[in-house]
C-alpha cells in the first residue's frame, strides 16, 4: 500500500510601493511591477509552495524553518528557501508526486509568465507544479490590489513507494 500525504500552504505578502524590489512570483521577475515587502525576496508562490511540502511531511511551516527574524533569510531567493525545505522533506522520507497553487492578484497578468514559473517551480520541486491565477474581483485588500496572496496544495509520498 503507497503511504501518501497532502499538504496544504499559503502565503500572502503586501505590495512596497517604495520601488526598491522586485516582484518575484514563482522565480520569476516580473519587471516594471512593485515588489512585495517581506523578509526574503517576498515570494508568494514559492512560500505556499514550501508550506504546503513541509506540511504533507509533518516538518511544520515555512516561519519554523526560516524566521524573519534570522538575518540569514534577509533578501534570500526564496526558491533557495523551498530546494532547502525540500531537501529536509526528503530526509523526513518523502517525495513530492505534485504540487497545484492558485495565486490571487488583480496586476500583474500571470498568464503570460505562466510557463516559466510551472518550469522553474518544477525544476527545484522536482516533480509537476501547477500555477493558476485567480482575481478578487475588487474585494478586500487583494481585490484593491494592495498584496498578493497564494494557495498550494501538495502531495508527497513515502520514498520508495512511487
Amino acid at each position: 500500500m503507497t503511504s501518501m500525504r497532502i499538504g496544504q500552504g499559503f502565503d500572502v505578502h503586501p505590495f512596497d510601493r517604495d520601488g526598491t524590489r522586485s516582484l518575484v512570483l514563482g522565480g520569476v521577475v516580473f519587471d516594471g511591477a512593485p515588489g512585495l515587502r517581506g523578509h526574503s525576496d517576498a515570494d508568494v508562490v514559492a512560500h505556499a509552495v514550501t508550506d504546503a511540502l513541509l506540511g504533507a511531511a509533518g516538518l511544520g511551516d515555512i516561519g519554523t524553518h526560516f524566521p524573519d527574524t534570522d538575518p540569514t533569510w534577509a533578501g534570500v531567493d526564496s526558491l533557495e528557501l523551498l530546494r532547502q525545505a525540500l531537501s529536509a522533506v526528503r530526509n523526513a522520507g518523502w517525495a513530492p508526486v505534485n504540487v497545484d497553487c492558485t495565486v490571487i492578484t488583480e496586476t500583474p497578468k500571470l498568464a503570460p509568465r505562466r510557463p516559466e514559473m510551472e518550469e522553474k517551480l518544477s525544476a527545484a520541486v522536482g516533480a509537476a507544479v501547477s500555477v493558476k491565477a485567480k482575481r478578487a474581483e475588487g474585494l478586500g485588500a487583494i481585490g484593491r490590489s494592495e498584496g498578493i496572496a497564494c494557495f498550494a496544495v501538495a502531495l508527497v509520498v513515502r520514498e520508495g513507494d512511487r
